[in-house]
């Protein structure tokens, strides 16, 4: 039996708060809650967080007037701890306890489909991002015919990985033959699905597979993998693992003599430490790029550039940009642009302003009921990039193909390793 909100008394204001100043005239708050992997090994995909919240700090210093009503604004952020039932029991204690009006998430299925299954069950709106649509729509088993009633979604899809992935492998001269690293998690197990994944697609463009099957993550040992593509012939690597095990992964394959021309990897080679904790490893692997200083949009809450983002973030952490930053940002300008076009902070009333959104944003457009596949989604557009030694950081991203999304310029091309 589903617990009514309204049985719940009012809570103090939780510790986690990163809260607004308590201005005087405003007789009301209104709360926003976020949750991201603060710590854990999905930690890099909540690394921007605090600072996003702290620029919000600024951005809604004034309040924002939701029903003709002026409200201070309060944001509750929750650790996941990268942990799918941490980011559940999170969301139910942002929705029992602090009575937040709105959900924001983010950080791969393992954060982002529990928090949003837990707003779906108590009738909550929720916007999710940072995660490719197809383990967060089938992966809660979600029906195309339906959809879902209160969560919504802004990210790329796995047809469009698959698509820069092979656009930059089909730039370069290889046997077409690919090793596949896919883990037995939300993403590993959608990305090598046989329907919705790689395998298909690869198949039809005449690239052949090698996938020995799913692992879990943390393994120490890939020496079946590295023996399997070795056996295979393979030259380009490729799957959707966590930080550590591409570490792993590529520190075995030079040890057993294992060198392939192209290494493509989701999700571990996303964040420039990442790429420093692999050393000389580091060198030409390449990644999906989802937001970049060179991303031609412009916030729609602060008027900074996607450029002027990163900057701000480099000078106000020191350190290097990171991939996560446009798309935390882009959900608090979703949550604003929605609550200041609410009728009042009921559920239902927050919610259909957040299904009625069209907005630009630092992220690109977002407008659910459109363009994308289902009336939950709203897809970004998705660029391929390749790691060298840079001139600023360490190593740098620099973006070497768009052919899915010629809006977003070229700093190179794609070499092989």
């Amino acid at each position: 039996m589903k617990i009514a909100r309204r049985t719940f008394t009012h809570s103090l204001v939780a510790a986690a708060t990163i809260g607004a100043a308590p201005w005087a005239w405003a007789a009301d708050t209104v709360k926003i809650g976020y949750v991201s992997p603060q710590t854990g090994p999905l930690a890099p995909f909540g690394e921007a967080d605090k600072w996003v919240i702290e620029q919000m700090k600024a951005a809604f210093k004034d309040g924002i007037v939701i029903g003709g009503k002026k409200h201070a604004v309060e944001i509750v952020l929750k650790d996941s701890q990268s942990n799918p039932n941490r980011a559940g029991e999170v969301a139910n204690d942002l929705i029992l306890k602090d009575k937040v009006a709105l959900i924001l998430t983010a950080g791969t299925p393992e954060t982002a489909n529990p928090v949003s299954d837990a707003a779906e069950l108590n009738e909550i709106p929720c916007i999710s991002s940072v995660v490719p649509w197809q383990p967060w729509f089938f992966g809660r088993q979600g029906d195309p015919a339906k959809g879902f009633d209160w969560t919504y979604h802004i990210f790329w899809g796995l047809e469009d990985v698959i698509a820069n992935y092979t656009n930059g492998w089909k730039s370069v001269s290889t046997n077409k033959k690919v090793g596949g690293l896919f883990p037995n998690d939300g993403d590993g197990n959608a990305w090598g699905d046989k329907e919705l994944g790689f395998p298909k697609p690869l198949q039809q463009m005449g690239f052949s597979l090698t996938d020995t099957g799913r692992f879990q993550n943390g393994t120490q040992d890939f020496s079946a993998q590295i023996a399997a593509f070795k056996r295979a012939g393979v030259e380009i690597v490729t799957g959707v693992v966590i930080p550590p095990d591409a570490k792993t992964f590529l520190t075995q394959a030079k040890q057993q003599g294992f060198k392939p021309k192209v290494v493509t990897l989701g999700k571990a080679l996303l964040f420039p430490g990442a790429i420093e904790a692999l050393g000389d490893l580091g060198e030409g692997l390449s990644t999906e790029v989802w937001w970049s200083p060179s991303h031609p949009f412009t916030s729609s809450l602060t008027s900074q550039s996607a450029k002027a983002l990163a900057e701000a973030y480099e000078a106000g952490t020191k350190k290097q940009w990171t991939q996560p930053i446009g798309f935390a940002h882009a959900l608090f300008e979703v949550a604003s642009d929605a609550l200041k076009r609410s009728k009042s902070l009921k559920a239902g009333d927050v919610r259909d302003a957040v299904a009625a959104t069209k907005i630009k944003t630092v992220v690109g457009d977002v407008a659910w009921g459109g363009k994308g596949p289902f009336k939950n989604v709203s897809k970004t557009p998705l660029v391929l990039g390749q790691w060298s030694k840079g001139k600023k950081f360490k190593y740098e991203l620099t973006i070497v193909n768009n052919d899915a999304a010629k809006a977003i310029p070229v700093g190179g091309a794609l070499k092989l390793n």
